[in-house]
């Protein structure tokens, strides 16, 4: 059993046992206490806050999807990426309707950002990356939530690289140290969430010897991410389980998903002041495998109240 790292501020006596991830295959939800007579949790199975990132890829072709999992997981806040629908085409009826206050940055065919809070509104902070006036793109909202600032980003893919794409990925990676930095030390809680497009290391992709060249792998942008934890961001899923094969995202084709032939991409990063309140952190891989299923998987973290 491995304890979070003291390096995070957390006493002996204060750190928390890392809950174990699911086999391969297996439905992450199966330890939690559910309800009588339920095959789903109960949705009060966890105390403090769960916050969730789930890049849905598409929120029209996704909502069902979306839904059974907020019923099955309950988590109290979600990050959402790649919405692919304008303002006006997001599905905030239903998605209140499962008992979710949520505000979205929405953009046609492309992109598209949303922060859903269970039970409660997030108040909203800013809906653009600062840094950027020129920058249209919907790739970032940020709101609080019960005390809690979350950022809920979705950081351009960059391929082909190199090329104009990935020079809009390296400035956009630029801006987002930048804010950042002034996130980091602000002496409030903070969370940043979302699909990176980020492949950190070796071992957080599949047979990384065939991503080299590629916009989520290179040199640049790895040293970028690095240079973004290194303001004192802790990035939770490595905290926790500093060594062992996890993923997030599995391509539709060559079976990835059968063949755990995937990469991790989406990440969740805590500033100091959140990074004490880290319980447990995970990924939901089941729901990759269920009909219809985005190409991500939500991953998440869990934290103790204050």
């Amino acid at each position: 059993m491995r304890w979070i790292s003291s390096r995070y501020g957390l006493s002996p006596s204060a750190r928390t046992p890392l809950s174990v991830r699911a086999p391969k295959g297996a439905d992450s939800t199966q330890n939690r206490p559910r309800s009588p007579g339920s095959r789903f949790p109960a949705v009060s199975y966890h105390r403090g806050m769960r916050v969730a990132t789930y890049n849905v890829n598409g929120i029209s072709a996704r909502l069902p999807n979306l839904l059974r999992w907020l019923a099955e997981a309950a988590p109290d806040v979600v990050c959402l990426q790649e919405l692919k629908a304008p303002q006006e085409k997001f599905p905030d009826a239903a998605i209140r309707d499962a008992g979710y206050g949520v505000i979205w940055h929405g953009q046609k065919s492309w992109n598209g950002v949303a922060i859903l809070a269970r039970n409660s509104e997030p108040l909203e902070i800013r809906r653009a990356l600062p840094g950027d006036a020129d920058d249209v793109n919907s790739r970032y909202i940020e709101a609080t939530v019960n005390g809690v600032v979350i950022g809920c980003l979705y950081l351009p893919n960059g391929n082909p690289a190199p090329g104009p794409k990935f020079d809009y990925k390296l400035r956009w990676l630029d801006r987002l140290i930048a804010h950042a930095a002034e996130l980091v030390s602000s002496g409030s809680p903070v969370l940043l969430a979302g699909d990176y497009n980020v492949i950190p290391t070796e071992r957080d992709v599949y047979k990384p010897e065939r991503w080299v060249d590629d916009a989520l792998f290179r040199v640049e942008v790895r040293e970028a991410f690095a240079r973004l934890l290194a303001q004192g961001w802790a990035d939770a899923i490595r905290v926790l389980h500093p060594d062992e094969q996890i993923y997030t995202f599995w391509d539709y084709f060559r079976n990835a998903y059968a063949r755990d032939a995937g990469l991790r991409i989406d990440h969740l990063l805590l500033n100091p002041p959140l990074a004490q309140r880290l319980a447990s952190a995970g990924v939901d891989r089941n729901v990759r495998g269920w009909e219809r299923a985005s190409d991500h998987a939500p991953t998440w973290v869990q934290l103790r109240d204050s």
